[in-house]
């Protein structure tokens, strides 16, 4: 896929991984639609991209509401790429507390509303938008959604930021299979420890004790790294239904 004949939207893309592929697609040549809350600084990372980089707010759980930025993105033209940065953390809860009392299922049901409902809903919204297209270089379009290594590996207190990542990574192939005949590629990128702003509330020595965990490089990701990953799977045709791991080849520990 050629991206300086494309517009691709970035959900998440006020800032982290989300800005950095909004980045990336903009140096490429793509016109570029950056979704995130109203309440982001969306507007300040599309005028500092430059170029044409537009922002667009939206909750991608609103069923009827993200449908502004995919319509934005179809009037800028031809809208081929999507990729889904936008998501939370988990509520690090343990199933039990020390008194044996149940965690709040309140709070597992909002994770899940967002990083699995949400994904489902900007992967189901991408489809359609991107139906109509014309075949080019054997696709009408490409979808990279974000899981993490937790989704394999998750540790103590992440159950359910595992169990809505896992079902990301669950829901690839299946969504791979099921838009094979509308000639629509659905891949997602399972990051591992990254230089994201909770990491950076951290003190210096224990964000270099969780890098020296990392084999090769041993390093914490950055946002680049994420956004090379992002714009190599939409580009390549023949990489679908995949989930990449993006993490140095760390494999998580219990804690």
């Amino acid at each position: 896929m050629r991206l300086d004949a494309i517009t691709a939207l970035v959900t998440g893309g006020a800032s982290g991984l989300g800005a950095a592929t909004a980045a990336a697609f903009a140096e490429a040549g793509a016109k570029v639609v950056i979704t995130d809350l109203p309440d982001s600084p969306g507007a300040e990372t599309a005028a500092a991209i430059g170029g044409a980089v537009r922002f667009v707010p939206a909750d991608i759980t609103d069923e009827a509401g993200l449908s502004a930025p995919f319509e934005a993105a179809q009037e800028a033209g031809n809208l081929r790429a999507v990729v889904h940065c936008a998501g939370r953390g988990g509520d690090r809860l343990r199933i039990l507390d020390k008194s044996g009392a149940p965690a709040s299922l309140e709070t597992f049901r909002q994770v899940l509303e967002v990083n699995l409902i949400g994904s489902y809903n900007v992967l189901r919204t991408a489809a359609a938008a991107m139906a109509n297209n014309t075949v080019e270089d054997g696709d009408r379009g490409a979808v990279v959604l974000t899981a993490s290594a937790a989704a394999f590996e998750g540790q103590i207190g992440q159950t359910s930021y595992a169990a809505s990542k896992g079902g990301v990574h669950a829901m690839t192939l299946v969504a791979a299979r099921d838009l094979a005949s509308w000639a629509i590629r659905v891949n997602t990128i399972a990051p591992g420890t990254f230089d994201t702003p909770m990491l950076a509330r951290l003190r210096a020595d224990i964000r270099q004790s969780i890098a020296e965990t990392i084999p090769h490089p041993r390093r914490l990701g950055n946002a680049e790294d994420y956004a090379d990953l992002a714009l190599a799977i939409v580009r390549n045709p023949y990489l679908n239904g995949e989930t990449v791991r993006l993490d140095g080849a760390l494999r998580m520990g219990p804690r």
